[in-house]
């Protein structure tokens, strides 16, 4: 391999010191948009054992800038250079890698100082300025000429606040499929200072001549497995950089196993050339930094030097790279079978400061334990946090993983933070995804597993092998050992990617009767439906007048869309699909509309004026200092949206007075006609049941809002049993999820206030937890949707103070 100091384009830059002197920068790398670009600077000698630390008491940052935007990118010692080519151990190069983000003029300026534990020092002004401290450049970047699955294609992979990780470049939303396991992936033999834990033999038919190695031809193998997994179509790798006193016992960045202050300058450069191939491949780095055995072995679990500094050098080495996930730790947390354990302060601590750190600012992910009350005790104190971004599930219970899914993705959207939420690792233990010769079809975790989190709003899926299995999640020598199950998880990639637009799409599993299936549906465009097993299902379309194609995909074998016995059907009201073009095996119902722009939509809906153009004559209701409260019976708008149930007016005229003499002015609305009085009587979804918000009747207000920000929406009922107590919001003819299901569980046979939202496994919800955030001042519709007919409503109050609960 060439020497990766000349490797592409060289340009030498000479530029005069603070100190009055020439100093020579080598600026390594294709000057273009999403391609790493290597600075390096010559110093004093130094080595990795140097009485002078050359990680923890020097600090090399250097600030790029171009118009706006400013980087500060952590540098790190570098050897001779060439480390991975000569395994040296001294020298006098410091580097840093630098991926720009826009074409055009870039400058950068150089700090680097000295003085004691200074790495992880965050004062610009510790130490003294040493050596080539205060140098300044530029360089002039130009576009990518990359194509393909090529990161550098696609831009960087991006936290953007939503369920999915997007390409900053393409904006293309990102799904994962890939290997969780072997976990210790770079206990690899010609890694130098390596145990031979694995030589991936049976992939050295899989390198190219074409294809990187360093020292006269080692990494042929590791390259080899990169390629086929990428063959296959998978984007996504897991591996530990730290897995002392853990399972394998063969991973760590440092020059000695019991070493925690020095690193190893070969092998890291030797894990770049690796990772700088995986980006070209289109390979996300999943690095887990940690696990369970040994996350108390960095500063007893603190975030203190060693831990700072262990996290500075992988931000320095590797946050360049195009598609990160940093994974605070496998397993994190003390359970019986591992009773010392880190903290919720300790995971926050970690977090923050990977992503104050991080120049980039790339996705920051948590790996969980397998049981669902161990997940809870450790994930629920980091809803909402803000350096968090989302879950590694582990689950051990196969059938648990689409409501774990959906707690999470829920729960995350309530605390205000979206979660991406991705499932990792599967139980039991020792069974996992097993080989292909175990299991050819894998027909229970492609249900279970794959399609369960897909199609509940998850990310995606890595999988990991079980020990008691050839090619475990310690052992795998070769990925092809799940051939068909790499092919299986492809076909649901395609599809998503190819034929739904998933991430404006939300679980509805209400809208069918049948208890196994999964559906996931944009209400009134597309609609997703999973059937492990082929049985007749009928979809509730009650709220929508569009005609829709019915066709199938084969999650098993892939291939083109297909017809089956029902080519089209009708919205406005329950219906068949019929049924797949083979009656065995789990299939894919893909229902769309024919009209494909918004514009369009519109026209075909039964509701064709929007209700705020129809009440832009209509003088607003105003909020006041954070409050408004209104009467239900004094709505600017009400409609039964196309469904056989109407919002009624119920006053004094009326006979039932123990209703209306304690109703507010003695009037109220109620949803009838009421068919479902008891829970014995039949459900019917789309006539006395509406699971999906804004599908049933509505009732809307036209407000003013002066004081925007997070209200909290409290409604005020009278139920009298278990049915006739649930109710939705939303604003400006959207559905949050916030505003979902209010439910009253309390309070029975009298007038009560509820801000409760039922959730899966809280059923009569938590207090003060349903809301709407509104982003500016101005004028908003209201709406009520019915959940169940026969709810009978009195009043509503939106408050912006999150202590505030009705009194009367």
């Amino acid at each position: 391999m060439k020497n990766n100091l000349i490797f592409g384009l060289t340009l030498f830059i000479t530029i005069a010191s603070v100190y009055a002197q020439q100093t020579n920068v080598l600026i390594d790398g294709e000057l273009k948009k999403w391609h790493k670009i290597t600075l390096s600077f010559k110093g004093n000698q130094l080595s990795e054992n140097d009485a002078e630390n050359p990680f923890l008491n020097y600090r090399l940052n250097v600030t790029f800038k171009n118009g706006t935007k400013t980087y500060v990118v952590p540098g790190f010692y570098a050897a001779d250079g060439n480390a991975a080519e000569t395994s040296a151990k001294q020298g006098a190069i410091w580097k840093v890698r630098f991926t720009p983000n826009e074409i055009g003029n870039w400058t950068y300026q150089v700090s680097f100082r000295k003085g004691d534990a200074i790495a992880v020092n965050s004062d610009v002004n510790a130490g003294e300025a040493v050596s080539f401290n205060g140098i300044k450049g530029e360089f002039f970047i130009e576009k990518s000429d990359k194509i393909g699955d090529d990161f550098r294609a696609k831009g960087r992979l991006k936290y953007v606040g939503e369920r999915y990780l997007q390409f900053e470049e393409t904006k293309e939303y990102f799904l994962k499929g890939g290997a969780d396991s072997p976990e210790n992936f770079l206990g690899y033999y010609e890694f130098d200072q390596t145990p031979e834990s694995h030589k991936y033999e049976p992939h050295a038919k899989d390198w190219k001549p074409s294809n990187p190695t360093w020292q006269n031809g080692k990494g042929k193998n590791i390259i080899g497995a990169l390629n086929y997994l990428a063959s296959k179509g998978m984007n996504s790798v897991y591996f530990l950089t730290m897995n002392v006193q853990g399972d394998g016992k063969d991973v760590w960045p440092w020059i000695d196993i019991n070493e925690r202050y020095r690193f190893d300058c070969s092998k890291l450069d030797q894990w770049e050339i690796v990772f700088d191939y995986m980006d070209r491949l289109g390979l996300m780095l999943h690095i887990v930094t940690q696990e369970t055995e040994n996350e108390l072995l960095l500063d007893i679990g603190e975030t203190g030097v060693q831990r700072k500094l262990y996290y500075r050098e992988l931000i320095a080495r590797f946050s360049h790279h195009l598609a990160i996930t940093w994974n605070l730790g496998e397993e994190n947390g003390p359970v019986h079978w591992s009773p010392k354990g880190q903290n919720d302060e300790d995971r926050k601590a970690m977090a923050t400061y990977l992503k104050l750190n991080d120049p980039y600012q790339n996705f920051v992910a948590l790996h969980t334990h397998s049981i669902k009350k161990e997940q809870d005790l450790y994930l629920e104190p980091l809803l909402g946090f803000e350096y968090l971004d989302g879950p590694s599930l582990q689950t051990h219970e196969l059938n648990e993983i689409q409501e774990i899914t959906k707690r999470w993705i829920l729960d995350a959207q309530k605390s205000g933070k979206n979660w991406v939420v991705c499932q990792d690792e599967i139980g039991p233990a020792d069974t996992g995804a097993k080989p292909d010769v175990d299991d050819p079809e894998h027909n229970e975790i492609r249900n279970k597993v794959l399609w369960a989190n897909l199609m509940t709003g998850g990310a995606g899926v890595e999988w990991y092998f079980g020990y008691k299995y050839a090619h475990n999640d310690l052992s795998c020598e070769d990925w092809r050992s799940r051939n068909n199950l790499w092919e299986q998880t492809k076909y649901a990639l395609d599809f998503f990617q190819t034929y739904i637009p998933f991430t404006e799409m939300k679980s509805a599993d209400d809208l069918t009767e049948n208890s196994n299936d999964y559906v996931f549906a944009k209400n009134g465009e597309v609609y997703v439906v999973y059937v492990p097993e082929v049985v007749e299902t009928n979809i509730n379309l009650t709220d929508t007048k569009l005609v829709y194609n019915v066709q199938w995909y084969n999650p098993k074998l892939g291939g083109k869309l297909l017809n089956g016995s029902v080519k089209k059907v009708k919205g406005g009201s329950k219906v068949s699909i019929g049924f797949p073009p083979e009656k065995n095996g789990d299939w894919v119902a893909l229902l769309t509309t024919k009209i494909k722009t918004s514009e369009e939509i519109t026209q075909a809906k039964s509701e064709i004026i929007s209700i705020k153009e129809q009440l832009k004559n209509i003088d607003p209701l105003i909020e006041e200092n954070g409050f408004l409260e209104v009467e239900a019976e004094a709505y600017h708008y009400n409609s039964n949206n196309g469904t056989l149930r109407n919002w009624i007016l119920k006053s004094e005229t009326e006979t039932v007075e123990n209703y209306i003499n304690s109703a507010s002015r003695k009037a109220y609305l109620q949803a009838l006609p009421d068919t479902r009085v008891t829970h014995d009587d039949q459900l019917i979804i789309g006539e006395n049941f509406f699971p999906i918000a804004g599908v049933g009747g509505i009732v809307s207000y036209k407000v003013k809002i002066k004081n925007p920000g997070k209200y909290y929406i409290w409604g005020k009922a009278f139920s009298t049993g278990s049915e006739d107590n649930g109710l939705h919001v939303g604003i400006d003819e959207q559905w949050p999820e916030s505003g979902a299901r209010i439910q009253w569980c309390e309070g029975k046979n009298k007038w009560t206030w509820s801000s409760a939202q039922r959730v899966e496994e809280n059923h009569c919800g938590t207090p003060q937890t349903v809301y709407l955030n509104i982003e500016k001042p101005g004028t908003y519709i209201i709406s009520f949707s019915m959940r169940e007919d026969g709810f009978r409503f009195d009043k509503w109050i939106m408050s912006k103070n999150s202590n505030f609960v009705p009194q009367d």
